[in-house]
């Protein structure tokens, strides 16, 4: 295992931690509850997330007072790095804690961080995040889940796709739409749902082609009621938390995407040295080994973009928007290109379930998509390099929202200028 890169960027506390989840990834994860999850024998992984945090190692940037390690991001992505090996699913696992916490921590009540982001970070509760609709992918700002607040009391109807940990989770957080006449990003609030609340139901299960076992599903909120005092921050405020929140939703898909480009490498690498071809091992050829020297660059190249943008984010640097997209885009087709390198390598048993590259490469696919596309990411990080460029404010006021409406399942072209400020 190959670490100069980290080692060099990467201060002791921050070393320290990495090596104690690696440490855990081997030694307190079994093969045997991969292959289960695999196979869609396992719902949702509870046992993993409960020994994480016994171990005091989730949501390691939170505050020591509320069950964190007042860390770092780089911390964090060295540690997502090492739960990345293992797959999407697990890694996913670990870092929603970090990702639900975010929301929690910087808006939630003193109540709600005692009595849901506390025993969160414990490995107590287990947290999803409803965001996602039928309706439109990545078209966030055109929810249409409704959440209707008469009195004390807030009224929930509609639907989310591709939660994980729809089947799982003990809480949703789950963006509703409380002022459909209003601006696009004045329509929408944060509301902390309980798993069973009555009216809440998991209507689907999917069937995924990867990251499986993590209960990604289809959640309904058939007239489900939560006191007003669920609501996180500011009522018609979910646009300003959704945009603090893709921060971790996308740093934490970069640094998983980290763990698998590594293992396939590994794996790839050890077997290029075992497998001899015409007397001699195939890593001696230059087909082969000009393609571990590829994979290398790529893999040290995606790892050094996403620490740096971790260290934007850790310090507020105006950057880090870009940074982060950058680091989200570049890392996820890292590992696909990676892991489709390493098969290539393996050749036809690369292709069986003998070894874990088919199952990176399926893994590796859904990090393109996830958090934001790909498509989104380049958007957006063309959109901040002219505002930082131009320092023309109008270019990035409606970023995530004309992102959102371009990869939306009714995409349409932009050519009127009042409506592509407006983010139609």
């Amino acid at each position: 295992m190959t670490d100069v890169l980290p080692d060099l960027l990467l201060n002791d506390d921050e070393l320290a931690v990495r090596d104690k989840v690696r440490k855990f990834v081997a030694e307190r994860v079994s093969s045997d509850l991969i292959r289960r999850m695999d196979r869609d024998e396992v719902v949702y992984p509870r046992e993993f997330v409960a020994e994480l945090g016994a171990e005091n190692l989730l949501g390691l940037r939170f505050p020591n007072e509320y069950g964190g390690r007042s860390l770092s991001w780089r911390a964090e992505i060295a540690a997502l790095e090492e739960v990345g090996v293992l797959g999407t699913s697990l890694g996913c696992a670990f870092s929603m804690p970090s990702i639900v916490g975010e929301a929690l921590w910087r808006f939630g009540t003193e109540y709600q961080k005692q009595e849901y982001l506390v025993p969160m970070l414990r490995g107590e509760l287990i947290s999803a995040e409803a965001l996602t609709e039928p309706r439109g992918g990545s078209d966030f700002f055109g929810a249409t889940t409704r959440a209707e607040l008469v009195g004390d009391t807030f009224t929930i109807r509609g639907q989310k796709r591709f939660v994980v940990g729809a089947s799982g989770a003990d809480f949703f957080i789950v963006y509703c739409n409380t002022n459909p006449d209003g601006d696009p990003h004045n329509r929408l609030s944060l509301i902390l749902v309980e798993a069973d609340r009555p009216g809440m139901e998991v209507g689907y299960l999917y069937q995924l082609m990867g990251t499986r076992g993590g209960g990604t599903g289809r959640v309904v909120f058939r007239d489900v009621k939560v006191p007003a005092g669920n609501l996180i921050g500011e009522l018609n405020s979910g646009a300003e938390i959704f945009n603090t929140m893709m921060v971790p939703e996308r740093l934490t898909s970069a640094a998983a995407s980290l763990g698998i480009a590594r293992a396939a490498l590994e794996v790839a690498a050890r077997y290029s040295n075992r497998r001899r071809a015409f007397g001699e091992p195939i890593r001696h050829f230059q087909g082969v080994s000009f393609k571990v020297a590829d994979a290398i660059t790529a893999l040290d190249a995606a790892r050094a973009l996403t620490l740096a943008a971790g260290t934007a984010a850790d310090a507020g640097a105006v950057t880090t928007r870009r940074l982060v997209s950058e680091a989200k885009k570049h890392a996820t087709d890292t590992a696909w290109e990676v892991t489709n390198l390493a098969m290539q390598i393996m050749g036809g048993i690369g292709y069986t379930n003998v070894f874990p590259i088919e199952r990176l490469v399926r893994d590796a696919r859904l990090t393109q998509i996830w958090t934001g596309t790909n498509e989104i990411m380049s958007l957006l990080i063309q959109h901040e390099y002219y505002r930082e460029l131009l320092g023309d404010a109008t270019q990035a006021r409606q970023v995530e929202a004309d992102a959102a409406e371009a990869d939306a399942e009714d995409e349409r072209v932009y050519e009127d200028d009042d409506m592509w400020i407006k983010g139609w």
